[in-house]
C-alpha cells in the first residue's frame, strides 16, 4: 500500500482570484489503486485479473467485498475481502468465460450471467445490483455472488434473460422496460434505477421477479413517455441525462448530467413526474449550460456530473467533465461546494490537471460510491479504481 503524496500537474486556471476549498479526500492520495501502473506511456488494456478498461462503476459491500463494473471488458470483477495492495488481482468474474476473454455478452447470446457495457454497481439487500446498460436491464443477486458467472436471480428491464432490446424494441417505454440504464442504487429499501436513455428515474418498492414493472417514475409524467426534459423547456420536472441517485440530508438527489446539475427533492418523491425543489450547479431551474456558461468552473458550477454519493451529512459529486470531485454540506439552491479533490482550486479543470496521470489525479471520474468513510472512485479515463479515504 502506497500513501506517498504526489502533487498534481499544473491546471488551467481562471484569471484573478480563486478559492481552494478544504480537501474532500485524504491529501496523501488513494490507499489502493486498481488497474493502473504509473507510466508516461500507453499500456495494454488486454483483460487480466488485474487490468481494467474504462470502469464506470464500483462499490464496497457490507461484507467487505469490492465489486467493479469493468465496462470496456464487459465483465464484473469481485474481490472477496476487498483489495489490500495496489493492482491486486480479482478473485471472482462474471460475464466472461475466463479472465483473459472479452466481448459483449461473451461474444454469444445474452443470459443471466452475461454483460454488455455494465456501469452502475450498488448493494441491494443482502446482495448486489448491476446496471447492464447496453442490454437495457438491471441484474439483481439476492446474495453476494460466490462463484464465477453466478447467474443473476432477478432481471429488470427485460421479461427474460435472453432478451436485450431497448424498450422491448418499441418506440415508447413501459413501466417494465429500459433504455440504457446507467445508474442503480438502493435507497431506504427501494431499488432506484437511472433509466438514462428514457430520460427518467424508475423506482421499485420491492423487486421480486424478473420483468416486474416499476412503482414510480420521475422525470416523465407517465411510464410511456421518454421526452427530453419531459417535452418542455428545461425546468424542475424533466431531465436530460439522469445518471445516479442518492439520499442526502432529507433530500432525494439525481445527477442530471445532460443539464449539468444535481436535482434535489425534499423527501422522497411520491408522485409520478413530481418536480424537484432545488438544484445544484445552476442558478435556477431553467438554466442548463456547463459551468454556468463560463469556460472556467467555480465552486457552484458543474460540467456533466455523472456520479453522486453520500458520506454522513456530506454530498459527494463526481464533476466528470471537469475531472474533479466536489463535496457539499449546504443543501440550498445553487449553493457552493465547500470541498474539492483532484484539482488545486475551484477554478481549475482538465484531465489529470492537463498532465500525465498521477496517483491523486483523475480523468473523467464516472462512478462514485462510498462505504464506512472510504470513497470508491471509478476513474474511467485512467482505466482504474481508486479507494480513497474521505476527510472527516
Amino acid at each position: 500500500m502506497s500513501t506517498a503524496k504526489i502533487s498534481l500537474s499544473p491546471s488551467v486556471k481562471a484569471p484573478g482570484s480563486v478559492t481552494t476549498g478544504a480537501s474532500l479526500l485524504n491529501k496523501d492520495g488513494p490507499e489502493i489503486v486498481l488497474g493502473w501502473v504509473e507510466t508516461e506511456f500507453a499500456v495494454s488494456n488486454a483483460p487480466s485479473p488485474s487490468v481494467l478498461f474504462g470502469p464506470r462503476g464500483a462499490c464496497l459491500l457490507p461484507d467487505g467485498s469490492l465489486w467493479v463494473a469493468d465496462t470496456g471488458h464487459h465483465r464484473l470483477l469481485g474481490w472477496k475481502t476487498g483489495p489490500k495492495v495496489d493492482n491486486q488481482p480479482a478473485d471472482l468474474l462474471v460475464g466472461q468465460p475466463d479472465f483473459v476473454s472479452e466481448g459483449r455478452n461473451a461474444k454469444g447470446a445474452a443470459n443471466a450471467s452475461t454483460l454488455n457495457v455494465p456501469t452502475g454497481v450498488s448493494p441491494w439487500g443482502k446482495g448486489l445490483a448491476v446496471a447492464d446498460a447496453w442490454n437495457h436491464r438491471v441484474l439483481l443477486w439476492k446474495t453476494v455472488p460466490v462463484d464465477d458467472n453466478q447467474p443473476a436471480d432477478i432481471i429488470l428491464g427485460q421479461i427474460n434473460a435472453n432478451d436485450v432490446l431497448a424498450n422491448f424494441g418499441k418506440d415508447q417505454p413501459q413501466a417494465n422496460s429500459m433504455h440504457w440504464p446507467y445508474g442503480v442504487a438502493e435507497i431506504d429499501g427501494r431499488l432506484v434505477v437511472s433509466d438514462s436513455g428514457n430520460r427518467r428515474v424508475l423506482v421499485w418498492n420491492d423487486p421480486e421477479v424478473t420483468g416486474q414493472p416499476a412503482d414510480l417514475v420521475i422525470g416523465q409524467a407517465t411510464f410511456d413517455e421518454r421526452h427530453e426534459n419531459a417535452g418542455q423547456e428545461v425546468g424542475p420536472a424533466g431531465m436530460r441525462w439522469p445518471h445516479a441517485t442518492a439520499f442526502w440530508n432529507g433530500h432525494f438527489a439525481v445527477t442530471d448530467a445532460g443539464n449539468n446539475r444535481v436535482m434535489l427533492w425534499t423527501g422522497f418523491p411520491t408522485q409520478n413526474g413530481q418536480a424537484c425543489d432545488l438544484v445544484l450547479g445552476q442558478s435556477d431551474f431553467s438554466e442548463c449550460d456547463h459551468n454556468q456558461k463560463a469556460y472556467y468552473p467555480d465552486a457552484k458550477a458543474l460540467n456533466m456530473p455523472y456520479a453522486i454519493t453520500v458520506n454522513g451529512d456530506q454530498l459527494l459529486v463526481a464533476d466528470t467533465a471537469n475531472s474533479r470531485l466536489l463535496g457539499w454540506q449546504d443543501c440550498a439552491m445553487n449553493s457552493d461546494a465547500n470541498r474539492l479533490m483532484a484539482q488545486p482550486d475551484f477554478a481549475s479543470k482538465g484531465d489529470n490537471g492537463w498532465g500525465v496521470a498521477r496517483r491523486d489525479s483523475v480523468c473523467w471520474p464516472y462512478g462514485l460510491t462510498c462505504h464506512d468513510g472510504m470513497a470508491v472512485v471509478s476513474d474511467s479515463g485512467n482505466n482504474r479504481i481508486l479507494l480513497w479515504r474521505i476527510e472527516p
